[in-house]
């Protein structure tokens, strides 16, 4: 009797409580030769909102409010705005115009938002709330005369994810931020010049156990499920955001949803 009540109080404890406990993450990002009025930049990632039944406009208008009162400096969104369905985006638009950082805000696409064939859809709706999408392309971000890129790629398990298209245009000595859903794609991304990858998709494994972590985590989220990670051997810093949504089941367990403030340096 004591395991099953156990088991009870730790399923109403992730469903009515951790799923609804936004962290928001404090983390620097060291960035080699960045130039100086980058230095000190915050850059408020998020990630996997699902919207839909387990998460709504009421639940959207609390992160909003959150993610402004951080007061970044730019926003970055790395992908599925929604789980299944489109019906919330008409009301979801006007409470994500309210994001209005200073430097812009810029998002990818996730494989949610391809499986359901409602991409183009949802690439409406976000650029009707005014961010930056980005599919195989990158935005010049200005700042005293000096230049910032962010690249953002195709999503990896539904789309055509081109690297070399997205830095079209962007000179060698340029300072790349990339965009993409998947985290587990840094491994490709290596070849390429861009100085940290900012993904979801994992959302941190969703239910995790003390020393064991994760119980599942998705194809191409597997190896970087969460937090800061570097691939090629400290080559590529790659921040998983845990997501703020949920998927399949509405639960998370030592595993809370997060708002992720970058400090560039």
């Amino acid at each position: 009797m004591g395991a099953i009540g156990l088991g009870a109080a730790s399923t109403v404890y992730g469903y009515s409580l951790e799923r609804h406990w936004l962290q928001v993450v404090e983390q620097p990002i060291a960035i080699p030769e960045l130039p100086e009025p980058w230095k000190g930049v915050r850059l408020l990632h998020f990630s996997d909102l699902h919207l839909g039944y387990y998460l709504g406009i009421t639940e959207l208008e609390k992160i909003v409010d959150r993610i402004n009162q951080e007061r970044p400096d730019l926003i970055c969104f790395t992908g599925d705005l929604v789980d299944e369905g489109t019906g919330l985006l008409p009301l979801a638009v006007p409470v994500l115009q309210k994001l209005q950082p200073p430097l812009g805000k810029y998002a990818v696409l996730g494989n949610h938002d391809w499986r359901y064939g409602k991409s183009r859809i949802i690439h409406e709706a976000l650029q009707s709330a005014g961010f930056s999408v980005l599919m195989n392309q990158h935005a010049a971000i200005q700042k005293q005369e000096s230049t910032l890129y962010v690249a953002g790629l195709d999503d990896v398990l539904h789309g055509v994810p081109d690297p070399a298209l997205a830095l079209d245009g962007i000179p060698a000595s340029g300072k790349v931020i990339l965009l993409v859903h998947e985290p587990d794609y840094a491994d490709q991304a290596l070849q390429f010049p861009f100085v940290l990858q900012l993904s979801g998709h994992s959302h941190g494994g969703q239910v995790r156990l003390p020393i064991l972590g994760p119980l599942i985590t998705p194809p191409m989220g597997q190896k970087y499920v969460s937090g800061l990670r570097y691939a090629g051997d400290g080559k590529l810093p790659v921040y998983t955001n845990r997501g703020v949504g949920t998927t399949i089941l509405p639960i998370r367990f030592y595993c809370r949803p997060e708002l992720t403030m970058l400090t560039l340096t």
